[in-house]
C-alpha cells in the first residue's frame, strides 16, 4: 500500500470538495454485500439501530421503513428472470449469494451512523469479501453529483487514478473475475485526458462507444440515463436498468469483517478522485503526464503509479 493510502483516515469521513459553489448538501446512497446473515436477521440489526418497521417488499426481499434515515432494502443479490429460479439459486448457492443491504440518500454527516451499522453486522456474524475464496461483495457508493462541469472533471480524475487505485489497495481474486468491476479501456482513458473542455453529452457520446456497459469499477450509465439519455441511443438495452442523478462508484468491496477496514476508508479514496478533479492545475498536469506516458514506447504500467503516487503526496490531498 502506498504512503497516501496508509495515511488515509479510517475513522472518520473527509468532506467533499465544494466544486465551486455545486456540491452544498450533496447525499449519498450506500449498497453493502456480505454473507453471513439472513435477510430477516439483517433486517433487525437495521430497525434495532435506526428504528422503523420491517416489511416485506415481494417473496425475498425486506423493506425497513420509517427510519431515522429513510427507506433501507435488504434483499438477496439475485437477478435472475423469475422467482422460482431465484429460490431454486439461493437454495443451491447458499452464502455465495450475498444479503445486500441499500440505504436511501444520506447526508454526508450521517455516514458514521452506516459504519455504526456495519460494525453491529459484522458483531452478529456477517462475513466480507475475503472470508471465503468464493466471495466477492462489494461496496457502492453512490454520491449525488455536482454540476456538469465538475460532474466531467470527476469522470477524468477518475480514468487518470483508477489504475493507481486499483494496485495500491489489490482488490480480492474472486471479487476481480467478476463482471462488475473492470478496469475503464484505455481508449476511454485516453480521450478524457483530452476532454478538457468536454460538456456532459460529450462524456455521454464517449463513454456509449467506448464503455457501454455496467460493469465497470465506476458505472457511469445510471448518471448519464439521467441526465443525457439521448447520447446513449447505441448502448444495449439490458445495459440500461434506469437513470439516477448520482455516481456508481462500485470498486470497494466488503471487508466489514476485518479489524483495520472502514467505510470512512473507501469514501476517502472516493474523496481522493473527486479532490483532483477539484484541483484544476492538478487534473491538468496528471492529464498532460498521461499523454506523454502513453506516447513513450518504454514506459510500464509501475512508471505511471510512481508519478501519481508523487504527484498526490506532494498535493497533501488529505490535509
Amino acid at each position: 500500500m502506498d504512503p497516501l493510502h496508509s495515511a488515509l483516515p479510517r475513522d472518520r469521513f473527509l468532506p467533499l470538495p465544494d466544486h465551486a459553489g455545486s456540491s452544498a448538501g450533496r447525499k449519498t446512497g450506500i449498497e453493502v454485500e456480505f454473507a453471513g446473515l439472513s435477510p430477516e436477521q439483517a433486517a433487525e440489526i437495521v430497525r434495532a439501530e435506526w428504528g422503523g418497521t420491517v416489511t416485506r417488499d415481494g417473496p425475498r426481499d425486506l423493506v425497513v421503513a420509517d427510519g431515522r434515515f429513510g427507506r433501507v432494502k435488504i434483499e438477496l443479490d439475485i437477478t435472475l428472470k423469475n422467482a422460482w429460479a431465484e429460490d431454486m439459486a439461493a437454495g443451491i448457492l447458499g452464502d455465495l449469494v450475498p444479503v445486500e443491504i441499500v440505504t436511501a440518500p444520506m447526508a454526508q454527516a450521517d455516514l458514521p451512523q452506516v459504519e455504526a451499522l456495519l460494525s453491529r453486522l459484522a458483531a452478529a456474524g456477517a462475513e466480507g469479501s475475503r472470508a471465503h475464496f468464493a466471495y466477492g461483495f462489494g461496496v457502492h457508493l453512490n454520491p449525488e453529483r455536482p454540476d456538469d462541469a465538475a460532474t466531467v472533471a470527476i469522470a477524468r480524475a477518475f480514468a487518470l487514478l483508477e489504475d493507481w487505485l486499483r494496485a495500491s489497495d489489490p482488490l480480492d481474486p474472486a471479487r476481480r473475475v467478476l463482471p462488475f468491476v473492470d478496469p475503464w479501456p484505455r481508449p476511454l482513458v485516453d480521450a478524457l485526458a483530452l476532454a478538457e473542455d468536454w460538456s456532459l453529452a460529450d462524456l455521454g457520446r464517449a463513454y456509449a462507444q467506448m464503455a457501454p456497459s455496467r460493469g465497470y469499477g465506476l458505472d457511469l450509465l445510471p448518471l448519464l440515463q439521467d441526465a443525457c439519455p439521448d447520447t446513449l441511443a447505441d448502448v444495449p438495452e439490458d445495459q440500461l436498468k434506469g437513470g439516477r442523478p448520482t455516481f456508481h462508484y462500485r470498486l470497494p468491496e466488503t471487508r466489514l469483517d476485518e479489524a483495520d477496514w472502514s467505510l470512512a476508508y473507501e469514501w476517502n479514496r472516493w474523496c481522493v478522485v473527486e479532490k483532483v478533479a477539484a484541483d484544476a492545475d492538478l487534473l491538468a498536469t496528471l492529464a498532460q503526464e498521461w499523454q506523454a506516458y502513453r506516447a513513450k514506447l518504454t514506459t510500464t504500467r509501475g512508471d505511471w503509479l510512481a508519478l501519481v503516487t508523487e504527484r498526490l503526496t506532494s498535493a497533501r490531498l488529505i490535509l
